[in-house]
């Protein structure tokens, strides 16, 4: 069992510098095509994530004992590091500070209801074209 973990451990730990390259990498990157004004790099991440862990939570069931590997490698690792929870608070905090709480309030909104609505959208597509086994 032991070695089991190290194995897991070790895969979460790859998928999240993968994930959290992708996110610097989207910030960055959506930051020179959009401006500041709102943090679109955080959103999109988070965005993204929840539809891909509503889509992978319902394509690795039942997938026998290496689904174990890939939920440790995609779910908790690459998404854990792409997704920004702790980043979006963050920013909430300094959206408030600087006296722009209607703007916070939106961002957060938008943020809980479209990635409430992508994890389900996610979870539904998987469904929809995995294969019955």
């Amino acid at each position: 069992m032991a070695g089991l973990w190290w194995q897991q451990l070790i895969l979460v730990m790859c998928g999240g510098a993968l994930g959290a390259a992708g996110r610097f990498w989207l910030g960055g990157a959506l930051l020179r095509r959009l401006g500041e004004g709102i943090p679109w790099g955080t959103l999109a991440a988070n965005m993204i994530g929840s539809f891909a862990i509503g889509f992978l939570a319902v394509w690795l069931e039942g997938r026998g004992s290496h689904a174990l590997y890939w939920r440790a490698f995609l779910i908790v690792g690459v998404l854990g590091g792409l997704t920004t929870y702790s980043s979006l608070m963050l920013e909430c905090l300094l959206f408030a500070r600087t006296d722009r709480n209607a703007l916070m309030l939106g961002y957060l909104a938008t943020t809980l209801v479209l990635g409430l609505a992508l994890v389900w959208l996610g979870a539904r597509s998987s469904a929809w074209i995995r294969p019955p086994m």
